[in-house]
């Protein structure tokens, strides 16, 4: 199997760039069409042109609406497309200008967050100017984030459409808080590489055909998939400002050793993902000020950039790396990956010296990350098999808050180590033997891919539990069957200090819905367990209820404002299943099952996730 790895490489002639105007202006009135203002971010646009021509390789130049108001930033990219190959595209970033201000009379720049009469109205507009500038419309599109509705109008109504910058990965509550609480946009929740977006949610990738919305949707940089999710993303990525920006940088040699591991880690990911990976370079000019910027002069905000493309360049001559456009790589994802096929990542920390190793998996049913320093819990989970459609901006019930709803989020809902008396979420599994407790949460372990047929499957390390006076060698392993909306565990109790001993295991799952830290109104969910003829039911109420039954065929949650129903399944006929209610301090739901396990005995679950009616 032939490993590709695949490289987009974006620059964008933001005229007024984010930031910049603040910098440039000196104190002065704000002015957002000063001359010095345009002129410098147009030279650093050239530079970064320069620096990617310079090693071979070739573009996507997104204009913005205001660098199509200039006539040397379109003679620049009709250039660059005629001598380099590169690719003239448009993006929904970098809207505010002078003739925008007057048009719409606001100062919001972020295209997801207006209503939809206005979106569709600068759609048209920016769409319009581009085709009067270059005499034809752009295969490629973006923005931070792209809501369905946005997406599925311009699919519309611009067909030649076919790849767009559609969201950030993880910028959520971290990175709001910071940006010293000022960024209000989340987006939490979506895949961080490339996937073809449902009609429904921009976010959960297309089931099938009718699902499609017609585009491949890449994220807007590749992240560190570790340091960006225990931390802000915005200091974690492969563009160099990242890195600068978290100070993971030798400040005597000016070397960061950190960016070029990055990298290496996404080609890594071929490995899991039939020999396919992929990496993306994002930037605008406003990082790159002769001002300089997060305590980095312009001597090596330039510096790293020329360093990063270099290594690109270097690894295209090595035949390692191929660049190509949006527009090409559209072509390329969608003759390479089904609709079904998952995104895999066994991402290990490269930057703090730990051991930590975390699995991501994504595919159209769900998004989830499994923790191997918490024994492989499962600490995010995603109900993409909702498609929840989650309308976003001014005139929505979420003006602000684009992001998938979890069922489980360690960050935002405390896990498995919490302060208190309350639980926080998490999939896990606890062992009991004479009135002594484990939960694999404390077993640290290292885990290993592999892949049989259309399942990939996570084998972990066996971890040894010890009680008193019994110790237990115990082995779980995850699938992940393509296509079949559910996660099956497995536990292999591998040997025993008393063979004649039995342990009792305890499979749950703590779980609720959000998208920030703080609680939902939990009320319409209803709790239920059957095996088949019989069922108990709670709906909930936070008095912290519990029912169970012998033989359950599921343990059941229907949590309607997300429309998702979630349950666990196992086929063991004496096993007992349960659920259980919170209270108002632990607002959180839990289904398990309980059984007894003797020596060599192996007991699956399997978690299941469907769109509630």
């Amino acid at each position: 199997m032939e490993n590709r790895f695949v490289v987009n490489i974006i620059h964008r002639p933001e005229m007024v760039p984010e930031y910049a105007e603040k910098v440039t202006g000196h104190g002065k009135e704000e002015d957002i069409g000063r001359k010095a203002l345009l002129t410098e971010s147009l030279d650093i646009f050239k530079t970064q042109q320069e620096i990617a021509h310079k090693n071979g390789l070739k573009t996507t130049i997104q204009m913005t609406y205001a660098s199509l108001f200039n006539d040397e930033a379109v003679e620049l990219a009709k250039a660059d497309h005629e001598k380099y190959g590169d690719e003239i595209a448009l993006t929904l970033l970098g809207l505010p200008c002078k003739e925008f201000r007057e048009k719409y009379k606001t100062k919001d720049f972020c295209i997801w967050m207006f209503s939809m009469e206005d979106k569709k109205s600068i759609v048209d507009d920016v769409f319009g100017k581009f085709k009067e500038r270059f005499g034809f419309y752009p295969e490629s599109t973006g923005s931070y984030y792209m809501d369905a509705e946005l997406i599925n109008y311009i699919k519309e109504k611009y067909p030649m459409v076919k790849c767009a910058v559609a969201t950030c990965w993880e910028e959520g509550p971290k990175a709001y808080h910071t940006c010293n609480n000022s960024w209000y946009t989340f987006l939490d929740g979506g895949p961080w590489a490339p996937w073809i977006p449902s009609k429904q949610n921009v976010h959960a990738p297309a089931a099938n055909e009718e699902e499609d919305s017609g585009i491949v949707a890449i994220p807007h940089l590749s992240r560190d998939l570790l340091a960006c999710y225990d931390g802000n993303g915005s200091n974690f990525g492969t563009h160099p400002q990242n890195v600068l920006r978290s100070m993971c940088y030798d400040s005597k040699t000016w070397e960061y050793p950190y960016l070029y591991n990055l990298i290496d880690q996404y080609r890594d990911l071929a490995k899991y993902n039939n020999g396919y990976a992929y990496n993306m370079m994002f930037a605008g000019p406003g990082w790159m000020n002769k001002m300089g910027r997060w305590e980095a002069p312009y001597e090596l905000l330039l510096k790293s950039y020329e360093d990063g493309m270099a290594y690109y360049g270097q690894l295209k001559k090595e035949g390692k790396l191929e660049d190509m456009t949006m527009a090409e790589f559209a072509d390329y994802y969608r003759e390479k990956k089904a609709l079904t096929e998952p995104e895999c990542a066994l991402w290990r920390d490269i930057l703090y010296g730990s051991d930590k190793q975390l699995f991501w998996y994504c595919d159209p049913f769900m998004r989830a990350c499994v923790n191997m320093d918490q024994g492989g819990a499962i600490v995010d989970l995603r109900p993409y098999a909702a498609k929840l459609e989650w309308p976003v901006g001014i005139g929505t019930k979420h003006v602000w808050d684009a992001s998938y709803p979890f069922l489980i989020q360690e960050k935002y809902r405390a896990g498995y180590f919490t302060h208190y008396a309350g639980e926080g979420t998490v999939r896990s599994a606890k062992l009991t033997y004479n009135g002594e407790e484990v939960d694999l949460c404390l077993c640290r372990t290292k885990a290993h891919f592999s892949q049989e047929g259309k399942t990939r499957i996570l084998t972990l390390d066996p971890v040894d539990i010890e009680f008193y006076d019994l110790t237990v060698k115990l082995q779980t392993k995850l699938y992940f069957e393509e296509g079949s909306s559910n996660i099956k565990i497995e536990r292999n109790i591998l040997e025993m200090s008393n063979p004649d001993a039995e342990v009792e295991l305890n499979e749950y799952m703590v779980a609720c819905y959000g998208t920030t830290e703080y609680s939902e109104d939990m009320s319409n969910i209803t709790l239920s367990c059957t095996d088949g003829v019989n069922s108990k039911e709670i709906k909930y109420a936070y008095k912290c209820r519990e029912e169970q039954m012998e033989g359950a065929k599921e343990v059941v949650s229907v949590i309607p404002e997300i429309a998702t129903r979630v349950s666990l399944s196992c086929e063991k006929k004496d096993a007992v299943g349960y659920i259980r209610e919170g209270y108002a301090f632990s607002p959180m739901f839990t289904l398990g099952y309980m059984t007894k396990l003797k020596d060599k005995e192996v007991f699956a679950t399997w978690l299941n996730l469907a769109k509630a009616n």
